[in-house]
């Protein structure tokens, strides 16, 4: 920003070429008008843009649980950031502009806990999932103490359900109930650990892809 002083054209006022006057606190100053940015809309960029949009869609309904999930990684963003660069780079598949989810390959919860072992999930109740694992609180970190995050995500509805601290590493399994509008939906199942004091949580695991009862 330059300060006009003498001018033997007087003051300009708008635009001349890139160069803009105006008043500035009474002042008469020249500013340079920015070039503008060119929005190519390149291969490259339509094809990130899409696989946002499908990880976006995907992660949305759980934001309520990427806040607890990814929290310890929120640095310098939110957790639902975290999330969101974490899975645009690792659960997404297919060419543009098919892309899809990879669901085994997501994370809705991310940290150093020992993740679960042996994880199932299966629906012979109506309105109901079973989640199975093994109880591995003889690992190093582990405590038969850490608690439960379920997770149920309805892929043609797009909604997710989660659950947290219904059941101890050492319980092996635990049933939760689901929407009533869920029965004879495909939905995909996830599960974590966190530490009783809430502090760390362990990575996801896929438990599988079933169909509620």
């Amino acid at each position: 920003m330059a300060k006009l002083l003498e001018s033997p054209i007087g003051v300009l006022i708008g635009k001349l070429g890139q160069v803009v006057g105006c008043k500035w606190k009474g002042i008469a100053v020249l500013r340079i008008k920015s070039a503008s940015i060119a929005n190519p809309q390149t291969d490259k960029q339509m094809e990130q843009r899409m696989k946002f949009k499908v990880t976006m869609r995907f992660l949305q309904p759980m934001t309520q649980l990427l806040r607890i999930g990814w929290k310890n990684w929120a640095v310098g963003q939110t957790a639902f950031n975290a999330a969101m660069s974490y899975n645009v780079l690792n659960a997404i598949q297919g060419t543009y502009p098919n892309f899809t989810v990879a669901y085994p390959n997501a994370l809705v919860s991310k940290g150093n806990l020992p993740p679960v072992l042996n994880q199932a999930a299966a629906s012979t109740v109506a309105g109901a999932v079973l989640f199975t694992w093994t109880n591995n609180s003889d690992e190093v970190g582990a405590a038969t103490t850490d608690t439960s995050v379920l997770v149920v995500y309805n892929q043609s509805k797009n909604q997710a359900v989660f659950f947290a601290g219904l059941a101890e590493r050492a319980d092996a399994t635990q049933a939760v109930t689901v929407p009533n509008s869920f029965s004879g939906d495909l939905v995909h199942c996830y599960m974590g650990f966190q530490s009783v004091d809430g502090f760390d949580l362990s990575n996801s695991k896929y438990a599988g892809a079933i169909t509620v009862a």
